[in-house]
């Protein structure tokens, strides 16, 4: 661990990080050190004087093995199409346009006939509400995810991620081509249609082999991502028990299943939307080692932004900061819970630490661990981190 800290909320929070990442460990979504994580957090609010809630949910357990269904049936699709003429040529279309549009929808945080089929476990979410010193007039929704995900050769170092990055837009492309050629081929009949889908078949052959690769590896014990976000959210209650923000009524939510597509937080907006007072969101990730910063866009193939509001808030504190030395970041290849507030219309924007060149520090990987937390970046995000929220206190 780079250097230790003077700020006593930063000593609190690194404590957070080591208990989530180090005594309990990999924390693997619906698997036991996700649950445990939550346990640790409905204890730690009960410290704070809060009444905390758990809440139960069904989820998919692991977010690669919809994409090996999709990559499989992608085969499917193209072995049946050469074999009896139009009638194959329309079913392999009809299965390619379906995988698409289940791709399409998963990427997006939607339901769709891969979650349908997929095997599923039991998670939680684990969250506080802190009222407000005064009048309650809105609401402001914290969010940090409990679980880590898996470690593969994809994440393994930036340049695994660049190349990951590129090939799924590479295979996206093939696999809108296929459905465009077969369904035309029902029509036309062209004898070449099944040659040039080729790449396509190759792009998903690849895809099969990633996503089978990913699930045989072990789980990270997710220092940085997200313990040192949840780690943030804990001491934020903390601080907020001794001194309660002035107009805004805080929830506080550790959320289960993140890593799998947003299972937690989809739950959460589902069961208390309509009840929230004109509310914002806040997410954080990954803020242990690099930053302070905050994302500007994300998403995979599907693109989200943050609320305008938001976005004008933060850069302008920054720029009356300097010295914070905070910045805009983006990231490809991956969503935030920011997303989800956005879908069922919360502004939102994500605190999210990674480098100015976008790279996510140790992001999925085996070396995300307590030791490279860096208290300097942390002391500086906590002062960025506290000092928006009071901005948005109005």
């Amino acid at each position: 661990m780079e250097n230790s800290s003077s700020y006593p909320q930063v000593i609190r929070w690194l404590e957070h990080i080591r208990v989530l990442s180090v005594d309990i460990g990999a924390r693997g979504s619906t698997r036991p050190g996700e649950q445990k994580a939550a346990e640790y957090a409905m204890n730690q609010f009960e410290i704070y004087g809060f009444k905390p809630i758990l809440e139960k949910f069904k989820s998919a357990r692991s977010i690669f093995l919809p994409h090996l269904l999709g990559s499989v049936l992608l085969l499917l699709a193209f072995f049946i199409f050469p074999l009896a003429g139009r009638l194959t040529a329309g079913i392999a279309a009809i299965l390619t346009i379906l995988v698409l549009i289940s791709e399409v929808q998963e990427l997006g945080l939607q339901n769709n006939l891969f979650r349908l089929v997929m095997p599923k476990g039991e998670s939680q979410n684990a969250y506080a509400v802190i009222p407000p010193s005064g009048e309650h007039t809105h609401d402001l929704v914290l969010v940090g995810h409990l679980d880590s995900q898996r470690t593969p050769l994809i994440f393994r170092t930036p340049t695994w991620v660049k190349i990951y990055d590129t090939f799924t837009m590479v295979a996206f492309v093939t696999f809108i081509f296929q459905a465009v050629i077969y369904s035309l081929s029902v029509a036309f009949s062209w004898s070449w249609a099944w040659l040039v889908t080729i790449p396509s078949a190759i792009s998903a052959l690849l895809l099969a082999g990633m996503c089978i690769q990913a699930d045989l590896t072990p789980f990270t014990a997710g220092a940085n991502d997200n313990a040192s976000a949840v780690g943030m959210l804990l001491t934020l209650a903390e601080q907020f028990s001794r001194q309660p923000l002035e107009h805004t009524r805080v929830l506080a939510v550790c959320t289960g299943c993140e890593e799998v597509q947003h299972y937690g937080m989809i739950d959460f907006y589902k069961r208390h939307k309509a009840e929230l007072k004109e509310p914002q969101a806040v997410v954080f990730e990954m803020l242990g080692c690099a930053g302070p910063s905050w994302l500007t866009q994300e998403g995979i193939i599907v693109p989200f932004k943050p609320a305008p509001r938001l976005l004008e808030a933060v850069e302008k504190l920054a720029a009356e900061n300097p010295h914070w030395g905070a910045y805009p970041v983006k990231v490809s290849g991956g969503n935030t819970e920011m997303a989800d507030a956005l879908r069922v219309g919360v502004p939102a924007i994500t605190l999210m630490g990674m480098k100015p060149d976008g790279e996510a520090p140790y992001w999925h990987q085996v070396q995300d661990t307590f030791d490279k937390m860096d208290a300097q970046v942390m002391e500086k995000t906590w002062d960025f981190t506290q000092a928006f929220l009071k901005e948005l206190d109005v």
